[in-house]
């Protein structure tokens, strides 16, 4: 008998191809023909997945995410104790750091394509920028309850914070990701700051002028 056909691995190894081409040669490098190549596959099967080089990109980023997001949680789960509001931020803005192949690429896909997207009206038009809002949101949450439980320093608006950390992690990132920083320094910075929006209980308090 002929064998069934995985189509989730089909895209999958796909997605893959790109990423190893991204890593090796920039995003720029990549077109349809050499994930193809990249992959084994021929172009017309490319294309028979992913209408365009868009769509392929795209994929790549959910791709990204999804694992970012797994993670997170690993990190989460491999503490002692319940983890704190504190805890998930910290984890997350770690987990947001180029500090190793994994986060580093996730990074540099993200990073080129929003500049790609700035002249190239098709990458423009995806919805690439659903992934920091996702994040601003699940944040957001978190310091909702955080601010309930009297973790989150009171006059702060949780929304605002979550948008401040996550834009704050990309910038630090990408420092990291040219050389400006080492990933201790930047983790000094953004525990520097939480210690502002979340101190532990063994620090005081920041108090409001």
């Amino acid at each position: 008998m002929p064998r069934t056909v995985d189509h989730g691995e089909r895209r999958a190894a796909l997605v893959e191809a790109l990423l190893r081409v991204v890593e090796r040669q920039g995003l720029a490098a990549v077109t349809m023909r050499a994930v193809a190549a990249e992959a084994g596959m021929s172009l017309r099967l490319v294309q028979y997945y992913f209408d365009t080089k868009a769509a392929l990109l795209n994929a790549a980023l959910e791709h990204l995410e999804r694992r970012s997001h797994d993670r997170w949680n690993a990190r989460l789960a491999s503490l002692p104790a319940r983890p704190t509001a504190r805890d998930h931020v910290e984890q997350f803005l770690a987990e947001a750091l180029p500090t190793d192949g994994e986060s580093r690429i996730f990074h540099l896909v993200w990073t080129s394509y929003a500049v790609l997207a700035m002249t190239d009206s098709e990458l423009a038009h995806r919805p690439f920028l659903a992934g920091p809002e996702r994040l601003e949101r699940r944040l957001a949450d978190t310091l909702e309850r955080a601010r309930d439980t009297g973790e989150l320093v009171r006059h702060l608006d949780p929304a605002l914070e979550a948008a401040l950390l996550v834009n704050l992690g990309h910038g630090l990132g990408t420092s990291v990701l040219v050389g400006r920083l080492g990933a201790e320094e930047a983790l000094a910075v953004l525990s520097h700051h939480l210690d502002q929006v979340l101190p532990r209980h063994d620090l005081p308090c920041p108090q409001v002028m």
